[in-house]
Formats: structure tokens, sequence, C-alpha cells
């Protein structure tokens, strides 16, 4: 290599996508920002670098470990290392200017130093929705995440997919009624790898940590089965007092009840009693959702119930409930396992060739179709015919224009639909109603 030629790299754990790649990625990312806004859902753009001490008022062990933090000058800053720590920040700052309940999606990118690995990113977008409460937040907002989910899963083009719901109430009322209370959080650490680790190791990790009789009812508890009316009855046959218990199971029947009525099938929706996420963090519904073809790729959105968001910050109490998709995850396990696949190389509806020197002529049709909100590409490089068609069928263009003396002369143009071979000689105005499908 030439002496003082720098070796291009890109460091690991951050992703580069080829045009066609980044095509598709965009548009994942537009279904998901459309969708998000069909319910009523705010746009938010917060700081990528934030003060330290605000980033990392409630950081600790790990996360803390993989925080980017940096000075510069006297400033301690860090990058955003998730979107709800700063739109806790955001609320709290803009609080007077702001309509609650609060209803917010932001779509960017957060950066976590963790050790880079297949799938695993430094640098990924997140996908977040979030609904805040001044003082309270109605249940029924719990219910209105599986539908966007929904919306969401069905806008990307896929069917076969379950949501999942538990409410964490139920969980910890179990434990309190079992006099395992300050077992709790272990216990649910342990539940939530179940499906990692199957049913017979998380009972032999219980019971290191609880009696014999306790983990029983444990997991009679976690292998109730069923519709979700039939979990549901179940849960209240077990006949278990504890007002926690009682209050999370009625927050389920509610919730159930509502996303029925948004009309979300039930063969999307299913109670889960496995579903243990967030532990300390969450505090009432939880949600994780799978593509049941391709459950070993893990949740593909999760989310939940949160009792204060701000309480770092701020001595309102300020409940939430939302969701994220990390969408950069998710578009490298589709892409990687073949579910989704890169076609186009180009976003333009037509291509415009000139068979000679018509550049000028070229050039006012490409404006003239541009008016009609059409996307144009000129190819108008000193190169032979058929090495311009080559290109167009290189970036899979839909539709070629070509312009020579005679199209110049009797004021037409020739359209040609690359995907049939049809051919086309016709006016402007025609050419934009085929090329738009009218």
């Amino acid at each position: 290599m030439k002496e003082g030629i720098i070796k291009p790299k890109t460091l690991p754990g951050f992703m580069e996508l080829l045009p066609n790649e980044q095509i598709l990625f965009n548009k994942m990312k537009d279904i998901i920002r459309k969708s998000y806004e069909k319910y009523g859902f705010l746009p938010l753009n917060t700081p990528i670098v934030e003060s330290a001490d605000v980033l990392l008022a409630k950081a600790g062990g790990e996360t803390e470990k993989q925080i980017y933090r940096f000075q510069k000058g006297d400033n301690d800053l860090a990058l955003r290392f998730d979107l709800t720590v700063p739109l806790a920040k955001y609320v709290t700052q803009y609080y007077d200017k702001l309509s609650f309940p609060f209803k917010r999606y932001q779509i960017g990118k957060v950066y976590r130093g963790e050790k880079a690995q297949r799938g695993r990113y430094r640098e990924f977008y997140q996908c977040d929705i979030d609904i805040i409460g001044d003082g309270k937040l109605s249940i029924i907002n719990d219910a209105e995440m599986p539908l966007v989910i929904y919306n969401t899963f069905k806008e990307l083009g896929f069917d076969d997919f379950t949501i999942c719901i538990n409410n964490r109430k139920i969980l910890n009322g179990l434990f309190a009624s079992l006099e395992l209370k300050n077992e709790a959080t272990e216990i649910l650490r342990i539940i939530d790898k179940i499906e990692k680790i199957g049913a017979i190791r998380v009972k032999e990790e219980l019971l290191k940590i609880a009696k014999e009789n306790q983990v029983e009812t444990i997991m009679k508890f976690l292998n109730i089965q069923g519709d979700n009316n039939s979990i549901i009855k179940q849960l209240e046959e077990m006949k278990i007092t504890d007002e926690t218990f009682s209050e999370g199971l009625s927050e389920l029947k509610e919730v159930v009840k509502f996303i029925t009525l948004f009309e979300v099938p039930e063969k999307n929706l299913k109670i889960d009693l496995t579903i243990a996420r967030g532990l300390d963090y969450y505090t009432g519904t939880v949600y994780e959702t799978f593509l049941n073809k391709y459950k070993n790729l893990g949740s593909v959105c999760s989310g939940g119930r949160y009792d204060n968001l701000a309480q770092y910050y701020t001595d309102r109490k300020m409940p939430g409930v939302g969701i994220s998709i990390g969408l950069t995850r998710l578009f490298f396990l589709l892409t990687d396992n073949n579910i989704i696949t890169m076609q186009n190389q180009s976003i333009s509806d037509v291509l415009i060739i000139s068979m000679g020197n018509e550049y000028d002529v070229c050039a006012k049709i490409a404006s003239k179709l541009r008016q009609n909100d059409l996307k144009v590409q000129l190819n108008i490089e000193e190169q032979k015919l058929g090495k311009k068609f080559k290109y167009a069928d290189k970036i899979n263009v839909k539709y070629v224009i070509t312009i020579g003396e005679n199209e110049v002369e009797n004021e037409v143009l020739t359209l040609k639909n690359m995907d049939t071979g049809e051919q086309k000689t016709v006016k402007i105005e025609e050419a934009v109603k085929i090329i738009k499908g009218e």
C-alpha cells in the first residue's frame, strides 16, 4: 500500500450498510415511525451527548461500565445508553410546556460499550414509545401498547407473531403470599431464564433459595396453560388473598379486556406468566414479542409499566408505560436469517438515459417528472447504450426512459418496463400515469 495511506476500517460493534441494505433499513424505520404516529405519539429527538451527572443519575453496575464517558474542556459528558433516561430528563425540564398524558416516540441511536458480538452492537437504533402520566395514568394505556405492536409488525409484513403479556404485581404478590418477598428479585431473575434453560433447571435453581413446597407452588403457577380467559380463571382459582396479587390480576383482566376491544386477534396475544422482565424497573404490565417461526431470535419488541419515570429529577410522581424495538439488532436478525431480503439498489422510480448527447432534453424531462412527485435518476455518462441498460438492471429500477434524436424531434419519450420488457413511445403526461400505476 502507498505510504501515508490509512487502511479504512469500521470499529467492531458499529453497523455500516451497503445502499441496498440501507434502503431496506430506512423502509423499516419509516414503517415503524408511521405506525407510531398513527396512534398519536409525538416525535422527540433528544441529544446523543448529555451531561454525565444527568445521564448517570440512575446508572449503576454493568450499565455504568458500558457508558461512553469523556471530558471536553471542563465538561463531563456521556453518550446516551438508552432513550428512557433522556425522556425522564425531558419531561422534567419541559413539564410546564407539556400536556399530560404525554405520548412520545423517539427513533435514534444509543451507545453501549459492551463486548461486540455477532448481532450485538455498540451503536444501535432504538424505536421507543412511551405514555407518561402526571401523578396517575389509566391502566387502559397499557392495552394500547399491544395494539401498536400488532399494527407495527403487521405493517412490517409479519402475521405469525405473539405478543406475550404478564403483570409483575401478580408475581410479586405470589412471592409475598409464600413469604418469599425478600427473595423476589432473585426468583424473578431465575424465572426470566426459563426460555433459555428450561423448567427443570429453573426448579433446581429455585430450590437453592426456597423450600420444596414453595417451589412446587411457583412451578404450578408457571405451568398454568390455556387461552387467556382460562389462564385468568386458573389464577382466580388459586385463591391467593395477597393484595398485590389481587391488584395485578385485576389489572391484567382489564388490559386483556381492552386489548380485545381494540381488536387485536387473540392468536397474536398470549398471557405468559413466565414473562418477568425488567426486574427492579417495571412495576405492572410487561410485554415480550416473538416471531413464532423464529422464536430462537428472542424478543423483537418489549416493554412495560413503571411507577415513577423521573424520580431522579423531580419529586413529582410520573408513571408511564412504554415499548421499544431494537431496530439495528432486529434488522441484523431478519437479514442474517434470510427472513427478509434486500433487492433494490436504487430508490428511483425511473432512470433517464440519453442515447446520444440529448442531455438538455433529459434534464427538462427529469424536472417535469420530479414536479409530479416521481423519484428520478439521470445517467448522462458517455457510455454505450448496452452498458447503461446493464446499470439499470443492476440497480433494479423498474422503468427506463430513453431519449434520442427521434424522441427529441417528435417531443416524445421511450418508456421501458424493465420487469416485463414492454416498451412504449409516449408523451410525458402518459409516462407519468404509467410510472405511477394510474
